[in-house]
């Protein structure tokens, strides 16, 4: 019976697995690595500030999905400390509504990502006013 495998053939073989192996490997270790997280921390605040006596009746921030509801908070600012976010969680909300007496009072509300106000909403007059803002890590 003839030898199904002859030693010239199979280093052949042995050779031809070296060289895919190598040539693999090669491709693998060039490659850009694209599996980095694409997502990053930010540090976050969100910051409520009245004028000329002012009185805040409610502000409502919303991270991603988780929303926080807050009625009549002490003072004429309010601010929610600094809290980090992924920038996964794509969208920050926050709403602020008062009471001003004055035609000149002022509502501002302003969102800090990363020491930097990056959103900010002025309200001017008197009687209930309402400002809102939004962010989204996704905006190009």
């Amino acid at each position: 019976m003839k030898q199904f495998y002859k030693s010239k053939s199979l280093l052949r073989l042995s050779f031809l697995f070296v060289l895919l192996f190598s040539v693999i490997t090669v491709v693998n270790s060039c490659k850009k690595d694209d599996d980095e997280d694409e997502f990053t921390d930010h540090v976050v605040q969100f910051e409520v500030k009245t004028t000329t006596g002012g009185v805040i009746r409610a502000i409502v921030t919303q991270v991603g999905t988780t929303k926080t509801d807050i009625f009549d908070p002490v003072g004429t600012t309010w601010a929610s400390g600094e809290f980090f976010v992924n920038s996964s969680q794509a969208q920050l909300n926050l709403d602020a509504k008062a009471d001003l007496p004055d035609a000149d009072s002022e509502l501002v509300v302003n969102l800090w990502i990363d020491g930097e106000i990056v959103r900010t909403k002025k309200m001017v007059g008197a009687g209930p006013l309402v400002a809102s803002i939004d962010y989204s890590f996704l905006e190009l």
